[in-house]
């Protein structure tokens, strides 16, 4: 009997278990573009827009390769606008009662798969080097499960920088390298944009008509196929992988890019795999065409990171959705949507958020996600916005790097302290701080950085949980060598920062 062969919008790969498993001769796959998905959250429209492109250009390859496909656009007016109803409405024109699928990187689509009522037969997702049976293995009786060691082992596993069984260099990790900031002056060569097909202008045209959520869809710049991506990658290795290690924590005013990869929307949804990035990497370093420095610290994101939280999400199963360690509660603000602020970095990062659909981790990390978690921002809001308004954000790499590394909402299971900083930090790895309303070297008054109040005013708030850090003892102690006079100051002055928040007022 005829089975249906479900492929999701990030799962654009040829050789993906599902389709692996599947039998040209009888099977149907199915593809289903839906309000449903583009829904579930405010998703921006770039990200939108790429994901239905990039699956009408593979249902086309698949198409070429002998495939039979089910595809069922966002106008065509049977669409039942749920990825569930439109599963069920193909098996009914085919008569098939059993589904295959390749498991989802979701937790709610897991659900509804497991919800309908077919046979479904669900295969593990094996584009990721760790599987989950091993990165359980690999966690079972730790008491701490840091990236670092995790790092080590995908190394030793795949190969990568390895002369032996020693890493390349004669070490393992170059991060002291590779956190400099950036210098103004310099010409970097931008990414390239991609010009829109016939393909992708139609798909503009309906995500612009039918999703009004935050984010400029125009100009759109991905690439939206496989040829592209790689393109995209080749051109990364050649052009900014050199200057990649030694900039990639840096922030400047008007360069969105830097030396960024900007490769991570092709590699999450299919269009490139981990190794083959990694071996490209591996290969200019070898040529001797980059640093060892910059090589490492991009294949460690990939291996390393990039595997880690994908087997912390599986691992944690979707309890973990709602962990809120802190007790946070506070409303996202709503300089988040595009409100007027007058925090310089905070406006640039979601002024480009706003435009690209595109920041990138330090950015992610040390503004939007430091200024969130000092005001105590409540932990969901913070991850459904990360999920809505990235290109490259999905559940399963998104949630643990938010409620994770972020927030410190699963209290400490990713990071062995929280990643929170003063305006110090902003100011040392940025230029924003010279055009800014607040000033950085300020600690207390109304031109005080919100960053340098907010955190001091979370160590204070939090000090049951983290004076015993040995990564943090350091801190408490300067807090408490402070004058008590200047040290009230300083809780008045965050107060009134959240009181701004709060009522909705710039900050």
């Amino acid at each position: 009997m005829v089975r249906l062969v479900l492929v999701l919008g990030d799962q654009l790969t040829p050789d993906i278990a599902a389709l692996r498993a599947a039998d040209k001769a009888r099977d149907v796959v199915v593809m289903a573009e839906v309000m449903g998905e583009g829904v579930s959250v405010p998703h921006h429209p770039q990200k939108i827009a790429l994901i239905l492109s990039a699956m009408r250009k593979f249902a086309v390859t698949l198409r070429a390769a002998g495939w039979r496909v089910a595809y069922s656009r966002l106008d065509d007016p049977e669409n039942r606008q749920t990825l569930a109803g439109e599963i069920l409405r193909r098996a009914a024109e085919v008569g098939a009662t059993d589904l295959l699928a390749t498991k989802p990187g979701e937790w709610r689509v897991l659900q509804a798969l497991e919800d309908l009522p077919l046979s479904v037969r669900l295969l593990e997702d094996d584009r990721f080097l760790c599987s989950e049976a091993a990165f359980r293995d690999w966690a079972k009786g730790r008491k701490q499960l840091r990236m670092e060691w995790f790092y080590r082992e995908m190394r030793r596993k795949t190969g990568l920088l390895m002369e032996g069984d020693q890493p390349a260099g004669g070490q393992w990790n170059f991060d002291h390298d590779n956190r400099k900031a950036a210098k103004a002056d310099l010409l970097r060569p931008r990414p390239r944009d991609f010009t829109p097909d016939a393909v992708v202008e139609e798909v503009l045209g309906q995500v612009e008509a039918r999703f009004p959520h935050f984010g400029r869809l125009r100009p759109f710049r991905w690439a939206t196929d496989r040829k592209g991506a790689l393109a995209a990658l080749h051109e990364f290795v050649a052009e900014r992988l050199p200057r990649f290690g030694e900039e990639q924590d840096a922030m400047l005013e008007g360069e969105a890019f830097l030396s960024h990869a900007v490769i991570s929307p092709y590699l999450n949804l299919g269009l490139l795999g981990p190794m083959e990035v990694c071996r490209a990497v591996e290969a200019a370093w070898k040529a001797g065409r980059v640093p060892i420095a910059a090589a490492e610290g991009f294949i460690r994101q990939v291996i390393g990171w990039r595997e880690y939280v994908r087997g912390i999400w599986a691992l944690t199963g979707p309890e973990y959705l709602g962990r809120n360690a802190l007790g946070h509660s506070r409303r996202l603000p709503a300089a988040y949507w595009g409100a007027e602020t007058r925090m310089a970095c905070l406006r640039a990062a979601v002024g480009q958020t706003r435009d690209l659909a595109y920041a990138h981790h330090i950015q992610r990390l040390m503004v939007t996600g430091n200024f969130a978690l000092l005001a105590g921002v409540d932990p969901a809001l913070v991850h459904e916005w990360y999920l809505s308004v990235y290109v490259d954000a999905f559940e399963w790499v998104e949630v643990p790097n938010t409620l994770g590394m972020s927030q410190f909402a699963d209290g400490g299971m990713l990071g062995s302290k929280p990643y929170v900083s003063s305006g110090a930090y902003i100011d040392r790895m940025s230029d924003h701080c010279g055009g800014c309303h607040y000033r950085v070297k300020e600690k207390v008054g109304d031109r005080a950085c919100p960053f340098n109040l907010l955190y001091w005013h979370f160590l204070d708030r939090h000090r049951g949980r983290f004076q015993g850090n040995p990564r943090m003892g350091q801190m408490y102690r300067v807090w408490d060598a402070m004058d008590a006079g200047h040290r009230a100051a300083v809780l008045a002055g965050a107060e009134t920062v959240l009181a701004r928040l709060d009522w909705g007022e710039v900050v």
